[in-house]
């Protein structure tokens, strides 16, 4: 039986930057949100593989130039958590950044400081309605 596409609590977020202040900041705005909870944040690749798995978030902003590596991080979170969506929200908006971390799937890309909360944010809903129509009409169950 297929359960509905919408969660039993908050859409879940996972914040990845190596800028202290920048998480911080990050997680504020997502605190602040009714419909949004603060699955974690981490400072580098294994802190931030090892919080997807545990927390399961459905969406994860992710930093390109993360120390582990970027494409390395989406890549091993995306295997490990079905279903995840991620955000790359970076600094660098060059296409080759763009299309090193599309190889990876990634499922949407923002460069900071050219868009607004509100734009974070409404990219984050969007995509953690994508995670739930995935998880509830994919295979269920069997989490790795």
């Amino acid at each position: 039986m297929t359960q509905p596409a919408t969660p039993r609590g908050p859409l879940r977020v996972l914040i990845c930057d190596d800028n202290d202040m920048l998480r911080a900041v990050l997680a504020e705005v997502v605190e602040a949100q009714p419909d949004l909870t603060l699955a974690g944040s981490a400072a580098d690749a294994d802190e931030a593989i090892q919080l997807a798995i545990a927390r399961r978030p459905h969406v994860v902003v992710l930093d390109v130039r993360f120390p582990g590596g970027g494409p390395y991080t989406a890549r091993q979170i995306v295997r490990a958590v079905p279903g995840v969506r991620i955000l790359v929200f970076s600094a660098y908006g060059d296409q080759g950044a763009r299309t090193e971390m599309a190889a990876v799937g990634i499922a949407g890309y923002l460069v900071k400081g050219g868009v607004s909360n509100a734009q974070l944010l409404a990219e984050v809903r969007a995509l953690g309605a994508e995670a739930l129509t995935s998880t509830t009409s994919g295979a269920e169950g069997n989490p790795a």
